[in-house]
């Protein structure tokens, strides 16, 4: 495998989390809501990273890439967090 084809992959890999985690930072964005003293690039960024350790922690448990169940988690893990950032 190419140095090329190992990025496209992993960009492939990432890309659920890092599409989930920068729509709901839009969302809080537009509400301007946010927790005090976490600044806007570090809530983006917490959000990508706990997307991507929940893809690291489902590719672990099932053996492989793209199960329902680790996209179900992603979901719940980035929203529960974004809920958490916007101050509830």
């Amino acid at each position: 495998m190419t140095p090329l084809s190992v990025l496209a992959h992993l960009a492939g890999f990432v890309a659920p989390a890092l599409g989930v985690g920068w729509l709901l930072w839009a969302g809080l964005r537009i509400r301007r809501k946010g927790r005090p003293g976490v600044g806007s690039a570090m809530q983006l960024a917490l959000l990508c990273l706990a997307g991507i350790a929940v893809l690291i922690l489902g590719l672990v448990y099932f053996g492989r890439d793209g199960r329902m169940a680790t996209y179900a988690a992603l979901v719940m893990t980035q929203g529960t967090l974004a809920w958490w950032l916007r101050g509830r």
